[in-house]
């Protein structure tokens, strides 16, 4: 049985995720501020967290940041601010998702299914599995079996989320793929998400893998479209 995490200090609204998620068949852990999140995280281990941004003692955005600092648990951010540079801010902290209240059962359920549908354990790294199966893309190689990127020969540490962001488009190498498609492919539904996820996921990638993010050599923009990396011939003619 899959055990959620519910960090939220409006006793009525969690009560109701505890109700709507146990129906569901999940194992729900409820605090009702920053300090006893983080707790309660730490002493229950939980496969997903469902976190308010507003939260007494320790905000929602700061109990993110502590999370992501040991775990890759599947976060999805809460909020009643409709407020474009919360959701960002949420994102580039490390939360895979986030909805704004007040939001449907139904939508959080749809969530927290493709989040945790999404998220996978990474096998056993040994030298074996990490060439079994890799993608080269000049000094980047994403060793698809054991859920690693090195640069250089040097490992960097991403999400499950950006891995797999970056391992799709890697399988498409040279194909512009919309923002709708990613979202849908990559996060596991469509009508419920934002595209916004998909350009701040892209953004924290760029960071990570990119010797200048602000002049990438992998992830490609095409305006109005999409994303891409560019095919060797590409290369050449950029």
């Amino acid at each position: 049985m899959k055990k959620i995490l519910v960090v939220d200090d409006e006793k009525p609204i969690s009560d109701i995720v505890k109700f709507s998620l146990s129906k569901e068949g999940f194992e729900v852990i409820t605090a009702f501020d920053g300090e006893e999140g983080l707790a309660a995280f730490h002493e229950k281990n939980p496969d997903l967290v469902i976190l308010d941004l507003m939260l007494p003692k320790i905000d929602g955005l700061e109990v993110c940041r502590e999370i992501r600092k040991t775990s890759h648990v599947p976060i999805i951010m809460v909020t009643a601010k409709d407020s474009e540079i919360d959701k960002v801010l949420g994102l580039e902290l490390g939360a895979d998702d986030y909805v704004t209240k007040p939001f449907s059962n139904r939508e959080l359920i749809a969530r927290v299914k493709a989040n945790l549908r999404r998220q996978q354990l990474a096998p056993a790294e040994t030298e074996e599995e990490k060439t079994a199966n890799e993608i080269v893309l000049g000094a980047l190689t994403i060793h698809e079996d054991a859920y690693v990127v090195s640069k250089r020969g040097e490992e960097i540490e991403l999400t499950h989320r950006e891995f797999e962001l970056l391992h799709y488009l890697a399988k498409h190498i040279g194909q512009v793929i919309t923002r709708e498609h990613l979202l849908q492919t990559v996060w596991g539904y469509d009508y419920f998400g934002d595209v916004r996820t998909v350009d701040v996921t892209v953004r924290r990638l760029r960071e990570k893998i990119e010797d200048t993010p602000s002049h990438p050599t992998w992830i490609m923009t095409r305006r109005g479209v999409g994303y891409y990396i560019k095919t060797p011939d590409q290369e050449k003619e950029a």
